[in-house]
C-alpha cells in the first residue's frame, strides 16, 4: 500500500497561505483518485494521466488481445520415447492454473503413451513437502514441480537429483528455460514481466490514466511476489495511476479471506476503487459475493483483471461480464503438452526447447464465449514431432 502523507498546519499560518497549499494538493491528486467513469471499453474525455504511458499502454494492448496467432514454438525434435512415468507434483489442485496444466499434462501423455500420477500437496509447506517424497519414492521417469518454489523442497529435490529423476517446473520460478540451482531441466511459464506488464498496461489504457488500484498476491509464493512488484512498477509509470492498497492474501486462505478484505476495502476507498488486479483469476470468485453484497454492478467499477491464470471460472465471469474484465490467461493445456515434450527431450538427450509462450489478454470482446486460452496449432505441432 502506498503511504499517506500529510501536512500539518500552525496557528501562524495564514488563511491565505493555506488555501495555496490546498491548491497545490488538489492540482498533484487531481486525476489519482478516479478511474474512467465509463467503464473499460471507453476512455473519459479530455486528457488522460499520461499520455506518452497511455500510447505505450494501448498498442502493446492491441497486440496481445489478437486471437488469429500463428504457432511459434518448436516444430522438431526427437520422436516419442517410450513407457515413461511422470508424477504431478501440485502446490494445490485449488489453484485452477495448477490443475490446468496438469489437465494438458494428462492429456499429451496419453497422446505419447506415458503415465501421469498427480499428488496434490494441499497449499500447505508440509502438505508439498510429503508430496515431494512421495513423489521421490515413487522413482518415476520426471517429476514436475506444479506451482511451488523448490526451495522449500530443497532436501527432496536434491533426492530427485541423486537419483538422476528430471525436474521440470511450471511457474517454480522467476523465468523460463532452465535452471541450475534449483536444478530443473526447465521452467515452464509465460514471462512474468510480460504478463505483469500488459495487465497494468490494460489498466492505464483502460483508465485513460487515470485509476484507483487494489492490487492483490500471495507472498509466500516468490514467483506470485515478483510478479505483483513487477505490476506496481509498471503502475507507476503513470502518474494518474494511484495504488490504493497492496493486500497478501495467502491462495489456500483466498477463499475465506478475500471477502472480508474486499468489504473493508470497499468502506475505505468505496468508489475512489476504480480497478483491481490480481496475480491470480480465483481471488474474483471468492470476491463476487463482496462486490454484490455492497451493491456493485457485476459489469465495474471496480474493474478486474487477473494476471493468471485464465481459468473457466475466470471465462465466465469476464463473458457473463460478473465482476471480471478482462484475464491475461496462461495457455494451461499448451504448457502441459510443452512439459510432456521437454520430457522427452530430457529423456532422449537433447536440451530444452527454449520455448515461451506469448503473453495475450482475453476480454469479452475476443473470448468469443470460450473458457480458456487455446491457442491453435500446438497439439498438431508435438504429435508430428513425437510421431504420434
Amino acid at each position: 500500500m502506498h503511504r499517506s502523507y500529510r501536512k500539518a498546519t500552525r496557528p501562524a499560518v495564514t488563511a491565505r497561505s493555506v488555501s495555496i497549499a490546498l491548491l497545490a494538493t488538489a492540482t498533484v491528486l487531481t486525476g489519482c483518485q478516479r478511474g474512467s467513469p465509463h467503464g473499460p471499453t471507453a476512455s473519459a474525455t479530455g486528457p488522460g494521466g499520461c499520455p506518452p504511458a497511455q500510447t505505450k499502454a494501448r498498442a502493446a494492448v492491441a497486440r496481445a488481445e489478437q486471437t488469429d496467432t500463428a504457432w511459434n514454438g518448436p516444430t522438431g525434435g526427437p520422436a516419442a520415447v517410450s513407457g515413461k512415468t511422470i508424477v504431478y507434483v501440485a502446490q494445490t489442485m485449488t489453484n485452477p492454473g495448477v490443475a490446468g496444466v496438469a489437465n494438458g499434462v494428462r492429456e499429451a501423455a496419453r497422446v505419447i503413451g506415458w503415465n501421469v500420477r498427480v499428488i496434490d500437496g494441499g497449499g500447505s509447506p508440509a502438505g508439498i513437502q510429503a508430496a515431494m517424497s512421495e513423489a521421490v519414492t515413487l522413482r518415476p521417469s520426471g517429476i514436475v514441480i506444479g506451482g511451488f518454489d523448490p526451495g522449500s523442497t530443497s532436501q527432496q529435490v536434491d533426492r530427485a537429483g541423486a537419483a538422476g529423476i528430471p525436474l521440470i517446473g511450471w511457474h517454480a520460478v522467476a523465468s523460463p528455460g532452465p535452471s541450475r540451482r534449483p536444478a530443473l531441466f526447465t521452467n515452464v511459464t509465460t514471462r512474468v514481466e510480460d504478463v505483469a506488464g500488459i495487465s497494468a498496461r490494460w489498466i492505464i489504457s483502460q483508465s485513460n490514466g487515470r485509476a484507483g488500484v487494489v492490487l492483490i498476491t500471495d507472498a509466500s509464493i516468490p514467483f506470485a511476489r515478483n510478479k505483483s512488484e513487477l505490476i506496481r512498477k509498471e503502475l507507476a509509470t503513470c502518474s494518474g495511476v494511484r495504488l490504493l492498497a497492496y493486500e497478501n492474501i495467502p491462495i489456500p486462505d483466498a477463499s475465506s479471506r478475500t471477502p472480508r478484505e474486499v468489504s473493508s476495502l470497499l468502506s475505505r476507498f468505496q468508489s475512489g476503487w476504480t480497478y483491481s488486479v490480481a496475480i491470480n483469476d480465483l481471488y474474483f470468485a471468492d470476491a463476487a459475493p463482496a462486490f454484490r453484497a455492497a451493491g456493485k454492478p457485476g459489469a465495474g467499477p471496480p474493474f478486474n483483471i487477473g494476471a493468471g491464470d485464465g481459468d473457466p471460472s475466470a471465462f465466465q465471469r469476464i463473458n457473463s461480464k460478473q465482476y471480471q474484465a478482462a484475464t491475461v490467461p496462461e495457455p494451461l493445456s499448451q504448457q502441459g503438452w510443452q512439459i510432456i515434450d521437454e520430457f522427452n527431450r530430457a529423456f532422449s538427450g537433447r536440451p530444452a526447447s527454449g520455448y515461451v509462450a506469448p503473453v495475450h489478454v482475453s476480454t469479452p470482446a475476443n473470448s468469443a464465449g470460450a473458457t480458456t486460452w487455446d491457442p491453435p496449432g500446438y497439439r498438431e505441432a508435438y504429435r508430428r514431432i513425437w510421431g504420434r
